[in-house]
């Protein structure tokens, strides 16, 4: 008779007919509400155009019709006027930023004010977002100087990248060519050192196989090697007129015997220089004469006779040495 009496839960229902009426009837599943386009305003005074859909259900069935007029509607004005709200707080780069955001934020609010009506707001998805044209040309030409920037300044630095990279190759190879060439002077420094060293030991051991020769081939070992020092100074005489300029010549030039036997005298003459060092060495060995530095205060009152004694020896060593 025009008074709630009970809620009919689902299965079978008895009415008493003209007493029992169904006033209203409600889905509790989960129903899809197109938001209609409306307009909203940002932070920054750009205006928009958004819709969206909200998804909602009944969960209180007493509440959904005797709590308000028109759910739906209700819930539909909610969410148009509490987008505008939400909107208003941002600016048109963190409306297109932060959509799940705003989405959340819309939810909640809607929820708050639809406990009382026995629905709730699942969800609220903003479906489209119209800018002014001149906004969205300012927006492709900022997008574009973006990008444009960003290309800049990635080829920048690639170009800075590479220079580097070349410089620090050029580096590399001046001073692995450095150290290159230092280990080549070090090892043909050794490599001379070496050659040195060996042609030293090879002309010292000629030396003493010469000297040991001469020494017990006697007088024919001497011949010999007279022999051959005249034989090199007169080829060294002819090589001189042909490497400098400016010759000095003996005045026998023409006589060929005559420079042999000058060669041989020199040779003489260093050998009985040497054979009088080697005699008054040996004559300081057997003590005969005593030896240089070795005199103190008391023997050098014999120094007048120690020396007639060695020039003696001396000269009776060239004499014999002028017969032979």
């Amino acid at each position: 008779m025009g008074r709630f009496n009970r809620i009919l839960e689902p299965g079978l229902a008895i009415l008493i007919p003209f007493l029992d009426r169904i006033a209203y009837v409600k889905s509790l599943k989960e129903a899809a509400i197109e938001i209609p386009s409306q307009s909203a305003i940002t932070a920054d005074n750009v205006t928009l155009e958004l819709d969206g859909v909200l998804y909602t259900r009944v969960f209180d069935a007493y509440k959904a019709s005797y709590g308000v007029e028109d759910a739906e509607y209700a819930i539909s004005q909610l969410a148009q006027t509490t987008m505008r709200s939400e909107i208003g707080q941002l600016t048109l780069d963190h409306v297109l930023k932060e959509r799940a955001a705003l989405n959340t934020n819309i939810t909640a609010a809607i929820n708050e004010a639809a406990q009382a009506w026995g629905v709730t707001c699942l969800r609220y998805e903003i479906r489209d977002i119209h800018a002014p044209e001149g906004v969205v040309a300012a927006m492709h030409r900022q997008v574009t100087a973006e990008r444009s920037k960003r290309a800049e300044i990635l080829e920048s630095e690639g170009q800075r990248q590479s220079a580097i990279n070349i410089a620090e190759g050029k580096k590399q190879s001046v001073i692995l060519a450095s150290e290159a060439l230092r280990a080549e002077e070090i090892n043909r420094a050794s490599g001379e050192a070496e050659a040195i060293l060996l042609k030293a030991k090879a002309t010292a051991a000629g030396i003493d196989a010469v000297g040991a020769s001469i020494a017990s081939g006697g007088l024919s070992a001497q011949g010999a090697v007279s022999l051959t020092v005249a034989e090199k100074y007169v080829d060294a005489f002819g090589k001189l007129a042909r490497e400098s300029t400016a010759v000095v010549v003996p005045g026998n030039v023409g006589d060929i015997g005559g420079m042999i036997a000058t060669a041989l005298s020199v040779y003489g003459k260093v050998g009985d220089a040497q054979s009088r060092t080697m005699a008054k060495q040996l004559l300081e060995k057997e003590g005969v004469v005593p030896a240089q530095g070795s005199e103190n205060e008391g023997e050098k009152t014999q120094k007048a006779s120690s020396a007639s004694i060695i020039d003696s020896v001396v000269r009776e060593f060239d004499s014999r040495a002028a017969r032979k």
